[in-house]
């Protein structure tokens, strides 16, 4: 399996596993309402101050999914009048949060902070603030966000950065928070954006932040106000795994030991890798046919791995992802490269 996003291997962890059954007998199934009404348990407020602790900022907030996350920050951070620049490459997730803000949007090319400078110069509004978005890593290439340039332009101009580090959390970064902590640049990020459904293994995403902006989001985000709150045996799990990646580093170990063997392999045989080792390893393909045709023989040597598609990929592009897990053996990493190899001689003899 190199389908799954759980880069860590924690939806199955033994902890995470017996902490959410004990919830469950415990505080039941479900949360059952929002958190504004009944569904505002003790836990979710543990939950929200392990993730501040985590990233060393004042306050998170806890929504119910990753895309609600974006959803509710960006569109109540940004309004008519404010102006957003986004990267091309971003989740869908953001471009319907900057929509639903009613600022006007702008999209640059991706990781080029001399296009946003032109957009900028070109397009700046009257407003209160300017709100500049990106990814920490991006999921179809595995490429990391341009924040060395795009946190320079926001000390510039005096803009306010918002990363959303999803697939980055607990994997990169001397801690595991993420491609601010691994480039160093955590102080000129205002608001991190995140998920509990890929490393953490659960589902859920929240918001962190050291602005007083971020406590009015609770009055402000009707993504967080009118929605049912996230299940206590799933606020349990995340607050374990969140503990596993503060104290048990030789998960990230695992994680880039069998990263940098898959992209060591795929280069060998002769399969480019789309970017660096890392969680998402990618396979760029020709085309529609030539990508199902791969990707159908992968599966029939029992490697799954994830067919993306245009309009989810930049540039219309056909990706096979591998997303790489630290629950994978060194025999799961041989197996797919193994299958790789034989499938792209099989095809090209086609």
């Amino acid at each position: 399996m190199f389908g799954t996003n759980s880069y860590l291997g924690l939806n199955f962890h033994p902890a995470c596993i017996e902490a959410s059954v004990k919830a469950a007998r415990h505080f039941g199934t479900g949360s059952t309402a929002s958190r504004v009404a009944a569904g505002n348990h003790r836990l979710h407020v543990m939950l929200e101050r392990d993730i501040a602790a985590f990233y060393g900022r004042t306050d998170a907030v806890v929504f119910s999914t990753g895309f609600m996350a974006n959803l509710g920050v960006i569109s109540a951070l940004a309004r008519k009048g404010d102006v957003i620049f986004a990267d091309a490459h971003c989740h869908a997730s953001i471009f319907d949060a900057c929509r639903l803000s009613g600022a006007q949007v702008e999209t640059f090319s991706h990781n080029d902070s001399g296009d946003l400078e032109r957009l900028f110069a070109t397009s700046k509004v009257p407003g209160p603030q300017t709100l500049v978005v990106c990814e920490g890593l991006y999921s179809v290439r595995g490429d990391l966000g341009d924040l060395n340039g795009l946190t320079a332009f926001a000390r510039r101009h005096g803009a306010v950065v918002l990363v959303d580090e999803a697939h980055s959390l607990g994997i990169y970064g001397r801690n595991g928070r993420g491609i601010a902590e691994h480039l160093g640049v955590e102080a000129d990020v205002d608001v991190i954006v995140g998920t509990f459904s890929k490393s953490i293994g659960g589902i859920g995403g929240y918001a962190v932040s050291s602005s007083s902006a971020l406590r009015a989001l609770r009055f402000m985000s009707r993504s967080y106000l009118y929605t049912a709150s996230l299940p206590p045996p799933t606020v349990v799990a995340a607050r374990e795994a969140v503990r596993l990646i503060k104290t048990q580093p030789r998960l990230r170990e695992d994680l880039w030991r069998n990263a940098t063997a898959l992209h060591a392999g795929l280069t060998a045989i002769g399969v480019q890798p789309c970017a660096e080792p890392g969680p998402v390893g990618c396979i760029r393909m020709a085309g529609l046919s030539a990508g199902y045709q791969f990707w159908k023989a992968l599966l029939d040597r029992g490697i799954y791995v994830y067919l993306l598609l245009p309009p989810s990929t930049p540039d219309g592009e056909v990706v096979l992802r591998f997303s790489v897990s630290a629950a994978h053996t060194p025999d799961h990493i041989k197996m797919a490269i193994d299958a790789a190899a034989e499938v792209s001689k099989l095809l090209a003899t086609a």
